[in-house]
């Protein structure tokens, strides 16, 4: 069952497209601002976004581009009322899948959202990043450990993603936040570590392979290494 995430500050037309989508059979999960919406995506995976672009706190534009900056995988579709060719054009450039103004029909926001789904599963073996047993499916954002799925929130996924990608690297943590959190991120480093101990227990201890460098950071090992 696909996860779809509206991010809508209009409860009414938000609660209109929720039940529309849990009857075509979708899990849903609501947010009316921008911030909430962000918080949503960073503990919670999703295979598609619904996301406003006129929402509080931070507008769908700053959502897009923060979302966009470590992930560019997950399927999202603008919602708005601003239908000028330049707004579309902004939206598209800053990497959403798809416009839709309102008001729209709602058999055509289905369609659409089919469209996407059924595109991001079409994934290829060159998708799939392996270390070890271990199985990154970067199309779809999925992790399996011996072929078993292993359920990670988005933040956690993007973590032991660019762990994979720089194996047997030493990593500092203030490297990690850069390139994890992006450069806006504002917060203790000791959040790597929280990371860290959060994939390390959903991994479980027999595939434990990321290893603490004290006073500098983690590396994912595959090869014998002394810390």
């Amino acid at each position: 069952m696909a996860h779809i995430l509206i991010i809508e500050d209009d409860e009414k037309i938000a609660r209109v497209i929720e039940l529309e989508l849990e009857f075509a059979g979708y899990q849903v999960t609501k947010a009316y601002t921008g911030k909430q919406g962000l918080n949503l995506y960073e503990t919670e995976k999703f295979d598609l976004i619904l996301l406003d672009v006129m929402i509080p706190e931070l507008n769908g534009l700053e959502v897009l581009r923060r979302i966009r900056m470590t992930d560019t995988e997950t399927r999202i579709i603008m919602l708005t009322a601003r239908d000028t060719v330049m707004d579309k054009v902004g939206g598209l450039d800053s990497g959403a899948n798809d416009y839709m103004t309102k008001p729209f029909e709602i058999e055509e926001l289905l369609a659409r959202i089919r469209v996407h789904l059924k595109d991001r599963q079409q994934g290829t073996e060159q998708d799939i990043l392996t270390f070890k047993n271990l199985q990154i499916y970067t199309n779809v954002r999925e992790v399996y450990v011996d072929e078993t799925y292993i359920s990670l929130t988005q933040r956690e996924y993007d973590l032991l993603y660019y762990f994979v990608c720089n194996k047997n690297q030493v990593l500092a943590r203030e490297q990690i936040i850069e390139e994890v959190w992006g450069f806006d991120y504002v917060g203790d480093t000791n959040i790597v570590d929280v990371y860290v101990r959060y994939i390390r227990k959903k991994l479980g201890p027999s595939h434990d392979y990321i290893t603490s460098v004290r006073g500098i950071g983690y590396v994912l090992k595959d090869t014998s290494y002394e810390a």
